[in-house]
């Protein structure tokens, strides 16, 4: 499928790949979701939400390989990949391990995908306000907050914020321009 190697920080280059999420896939697919190390900062869904996210259309849901040996890695969502308004959400990413470089290897392949490949003008995504790591991450990628959905979702012991995030396509393309971005 779609694949790109990319630098983390001063580390040595991570190559990643998404390839279509199978049915097989979906007890990782809720492994992840369910790892206390996650929990945290997504909303779980149910084994028939993923099995319906593979069959519709205008969803795309990816498992990510990487490393030497492509193994799985962690999966993400894309919804609204036939949207008529060119907006596509990145709905949901979760990688296995963290800080070797595979999800930013992987924004960066989602950001191709979304851009050079369905066609949008705006990617987006929403954060939980108290997960300042993947904010961070999203800052540095070059989403821009757009604000903030307060009090939003409804967690053990009260209620979180999101924040909300975008890129347009001139932005990618900006970026692209700045080498900050894989080269169309």
């Amino acid at each position: 499928m779609n694949a790109v190697t990319a630098a983390n920080d001063d580390r040595a280059p991570v190559r990643v790949r998404l390839r279509p999420t199978m049915s097989s896939d979906i007890e990782f697919v809720l492994s992840l979701e369910q790892d206390p190390e996650n929990l945290p900062f997504i909303t779980p869904w149910e084994k028939t939400q993923h099995e319906a996210a593979i069959r519709f259309p205008d969803f795309r849901h990816f498992i990510l390989e990487g490393g030497p040996g492509l193994d799985a890695v962690g999966f993400l969502i894309l919804i609204g990949c036939r949207s008529q308004h060119q907006s596509l959400e990145l709905k949901r990413m979760v990688v296995r391990s963290k800080g070797q470089g595979f999800g930013r290897a992987a924004l960066r392949v989602v950001k191709k995908v979304a851009f050079d490949d369905l066609g949008a003008h705006r990617l987006w995504l929403d954060v939980k306000k108290p997960n300042t790591r993947a904010k961070a991450f999203y800052d540095s990628e070059g989403f821009i907050v757009e604000g903030e959905l307060r009090e939003s979702v409804k967690v053990t012991g009260g209620f979180e914020s999101l924040i909300v995030m975008s890129m347009l396509q001139s932005e990618f393309a900006a970026r692209r321009a700045s080498a900050l971005e894989q080269a169309a």
